[in-house]
């Protein structure tokens, strides 16, 4: 049969139709196909409570079966006590619920209450000694098999100015920053004294080059969360390595290694904090940083306001919308866990825990809202 009398019976039936358009659209320059819908990956999760029983119980009630564990004992001079931590993979294991986290005890409480303080303030041979403990750790992560450790690189605290009540939403209050306000309250430096963004980011490469090798021997990602929140240049002395320019800093710090062990607490909030218009603006600095595949968790925080002034509120009622940013997560292929980290409060015994589980659920609402769209 001559190939013009094979397609003619072929059209005939609709198995053929659907043969020559499907030929057809290929022959056709341009011609784009519908794009395969993205795969929903990522789960709803937390980082407060620890492996208590009671904790363990209380996440497992609301859904939540993927969490940062906080950290196991230390030994002093050493490090982690890895039986301690194969007994937190235990305890979660009774629950149904997977360790995925820990926290490397380089915190956000400031320079003044650092457990390790010589990494940040750049002191040798004092921060190699801290180091040599940060590296034990990530040994003991990659032996529980806890893939990742969660940090910050800051040598000023979390800075907040103070709490506003909002009466449309039963009194709960928002922890509140405003740039203005910090001025009159003339805090002093730190012991750092000044530190500007190029020593900030040596301190830090300092402390990536010697424990990335480890990560990626132990397979155990290092996330890091940006200081929060970005601020002016100098401000009691410190330029933190995210600021003035939230998404430059983020570049920067991005790019300093081409590492799958290397990327982001990627903390959908203060990044917000740094913004002139958050909801617009996040979406791109999630594109760039997600396409890169450095996203390893999200802390989920939304705000009203942005840069030099905002108040941290529920995720609903924020200048944000989180179906944009979750959606814009599914695209990037997003596959670790979305978490709540700060939550409104109120005097009212038990407000935390119950801003906590509406916080869950709204995640696990926005997630499946997401993944219904994928058709997953």
């Amino acid at each position: 049969m001559k190939r013009h009398q094979f397609v003619k019976v072929l059209a005939t039936g609709s198995v053929g139709a659907a043969v020559i358009a499907e030929s057809e659209a290929r022959a056709v320059p341009g011609a784009a196909s519908k794009p395969e819908p993205k795969k929903v990956l990522m789960k709803v999760g937390c980082q407060s409570g620890g492996t208590t029983v009671e904790n363990l119980e209380f996440k497992a009630r609301h859904g939540v079966y993927n969490i940062d564990g906080g950290a196991p004992k230390i030994i002093e001079g050493k490090g982690w006590d890895l039986d301690d931590s194969m007994r937190k993979r235990e305890a979660c294991e009774k629950y149904g619920i997977s360790l995925d986290a820990y926290h490397w005890p380089l915190a956000s409480s400031g320079i003044d209450k650092a457990i390790f303080p010589n990494v940040m303030l750049g002191k040798s041979p004092q921060r190699d000694r801290e180091i040599e403990q940060l590296q034990q750790m990530i040994m003991v992560a990659g032996k529980t098999g806890v893939p990742l450790l969660n940090y910050n690189t800051t040598i000023l605290p979390v800075l907040r100015t103070g709490r506003t009540t909002d009466p449309k939403r039963g009194n709960a209050t928002y922890s509140t920053w405003n740039y203005e306000e910090a001025l009159k309250q003339n805090h002093p430096k730190t012991i750092a004294g000044d530190v500007n963004i190029d020593m900030m980011f040596e301190r830090i490469t300092y402390l990536l080059d010697r424990c990335l090798p480890v990560a990626k021997e132990y397979k155990v990602k290092l996330g890091n969360h940006i200081a929060d929140p970005p601020t002016p240049v100098g401000y009691r002395g410190i330029t933190r390595w995210n600021s003035p320019d939230v998404f430059a800093g983020i570049k920067r710090f991005a790019q300093l290694y081409d590492s799958p062990w290397h990327g982001f607490n990627f903390c959908i909030g203060s990044i917000a904090e740094g913004l002139k218009d958050p909801k617009s603006e996040i979406l791109p600095i999630i594109k760039w940083v997600g396409d890169r595949k450095q996203i390893f968790n999200i802390h989920l925080r939304n705000i009203k306001g942005g840069w030099n002034n905002f108040q941290e509120v529920y995720p609903d009622n924020g200048d944000m919308n989180f179906l944009h940013c979750v959606r814009a997560l599914r695209d990037v292929g997003f596959d670790g866990m979305v978490m709540p980290d700060h939550v409104p409060h109120h005097e009212a015994p038990g407000s935390t825990a119950e801003a906590f589980a509406f916080s869950y659920g709204y995640i696990k609402g926005l997630i499946q809202a997401a993944a219904d769209e994928a058709g997953a």
